[in-house]
């Protein structure tokens, strides 16, 4: 029986037998089914996920809640600051009118200058308060310290108001500040606030 010339292209391959379909070599696929993706190369569709117990790389880290805490009272410190020196200045900028008016203006000059740098103060500490607000997020140890010795500054500030308070409502004020500074000073010395500040940024 002969299988025919050996060299031929259109016979049947070498090593089959007549009779039986053609088997596709080992390294492609045969006729009617998909060719898949060789093992080294991405497919299409969605990309594999990450085994599992690698963590993953680039998530940023979350700033802890008592440090979002402090953030938002920083902001409502602000307002009330800003609030209160533009009030102030409002203020001292009509009682001085009303004394150059009535003629009394050099005695009162004084105190109108005391009382517009009390307004520019509590401007500037508003502004200082929005400032460490914001850079919280992204701020190195720099707006830590700086966080600290401005909350120990208010805790001092709180009980002075409240040890000369002669009426309820400086004790009242006093009271409100030493507590959002004793939780904003308090938020700045736990260690998760230390890591926040030295964390790596990318």
């Amino acid at each position: 029986m002969s299988f025919g010339d050996p060299n031929n292209p259109y016979g049947p391959p070498q090593g089959q037998q007549p009779g039986y379909p053609p088997q596709p070599p080992q390294g492609q696929p045969g006729y009617g089914y998909p060719a898949a993706p060789p093992q080294g190369q991405p497919g299409y569709g969605y990309p594999a996920a990450p085994p599992l117990g690698q963590p993953g790389y680039g998530v940023p880290m979350e700033m802890p809640g008592l440090m979002k805490t402090a953030r938002v009272l920083l902001f409502i410190l602000s307002g009330f600051q800003i609030l209160f020196g533009l009030l102030a200045g409002v203020l001292i900028g009509a009682a001085q009118d009303v004394s150059n008016g009535v003629g009394s203006g050099d005695n009162t000059d004084g105190l109108a200058g005391l009382g517009f740098l009390v307004a520019a103060l509590l401007l500037a500490l508003g502004a200082l308060s929005i400032f460490l607000g914001v850079k919280f997020k992204n701020g190195g140890s720099g707006i830590r310290i700086t966080t600290i010795v401005y909350a120990a500054l208010m805790i001092l500030g709180g009980i002075t108001n409240m040890a000369s308070g002669q009426n309820g409502s400086a004790t009242f004020g006093g009271l409100i500040s030493l507590a959002m500074a004793g939780i904003i000073l308090a938020s700045m010395v736990t260690s998760s606030a230390s890591a926040w500040f030295n964390r790596p940024r990318y």
